[in-house]
């Protein structure tokens, strides 16, 4: 009976953390801001939650997606949209 009442004093307020922490985690997700064709190439450009932080998904026009794509390549981060948006029409 003992071990009964140590399980739920010490595993409810674990699990409790835990699930507080995987939700902060989640919560800041990058998101799709848009996507298009440039020249030869696809592109998807993702933001960070606060919008300060982008970068693109980058892969060949003859590849549908960039997860059927066999190789794609993900850029450096910029500052702005405007910046990374520059960098794929310089392709």
């Amino acid at each position: 009976m003992k071990l009964i009442q140590i399980l739920k004093v010490a595993v409810i307020p674990v699990l409790t953390v835990f699930s507080f922490l995987s939700t902060s985690n989640t919560a800041l997700a990058d998101y799709l801001t848009s996507n298009g064709i440039e020249g030869k190439y696809h592109y998807e450009l993702w933001s960070s939650d606060d919008n300060k932080d982008y970068y693109l998904k980058i892969w060949p026009n003859d590849q549908g997606s960039p997860e059927s794509a066999p190789s794609y390549s993900i850029t450096r981060h910029f500052s702005s949209s405007r910046e990374a948006l520059s960098y794929v029409g310089n392709l």
